[in-house]
């Protein structure tokens, strides 16, 4: 069993709404060392898989599937063996 980290953002290219939103708020708290706020999305998934290469394999084809949409976004993923 392996626990995969994905970690999905939008390309730098592409304006961020709700990233300049939260900028906006860390500002009006008076966070002023925040230049820049990019959101994005965080999921972490449990692979039933033998072997590493295999879960990551799988969470790649998740992620060009369903998790990212490879026009606007990117992704990123780690994943880890579950020690029982």
């Amino acid at each position: 069993m392996f626990l995969a980290k994905v970690y999905v953002t939008l390309k730098p290219t592409v304006n961020d709404p709700q990233g300049k939103t939260i900028l906006g708020g860390l500002k009006s708290l008076g966070f002023d060392q925040a230049t820049e706020v990019r959101a994005g999305k965080y999921l972490e998934i449990k692979v039933d898989a033998t072997e590493r290469a295999e879960a990551e394999a799988t969470v790649e084809e998740m992620c060009r599937k369903l998790l990212a949409n490879p026009v606007i976004e990117g992704y990123r993923y780690e994943v880890d063996e579950i020690l029982l």
